[in-house]
């Protein structure tokens, strides 16, 4: 099984940045993975070790934002589809604005 995490944290404050400073690194130490920028995801071997692995991140949510838990099976999480957008580079390669001094 696989828990992810998905949260949006405020970082307004100097309190706040520190909450979600110890939220991120909370999940970090506990072997979870950032798949994007606040999704975060953990492979748990079943159904009870998910349980547990919830019900710790659940003690350790700041007091505001929002936390969101998704628990899925291995074979929804391998369905996954991973899209990648085309690249822009916005980079003039011309000498069109080159100023000699």
């Amino acid at each position: 099984m696989r828990i992810l995490v998905f949260f949006d944290l405020p970082i307004t404050t100097l309190e706040n940045r520190k909450a979600y400073s110890k939220f991120r690194k909370f999940l970090i130490q506990n072997g979870f993975m950032m798949l994007q920028e606040s999704v975060y995801c953990k492979l748990a071997l079943n159904a009870v070790a998910a349980g547990a692995v919830i019900s710790n991140v659940k003690l350790n949510i700041p007091k505001e934002g929002l936390v969101e838990l998704l628990t899925v099976t291995e074979r929804q999480f391998s369905r996954m589809e991973i899209l990648i957008g085309e690249a822009h580079n916005e980079v003039l390669n011309s000498d069109e604005r080159l100023v000699f001094l």
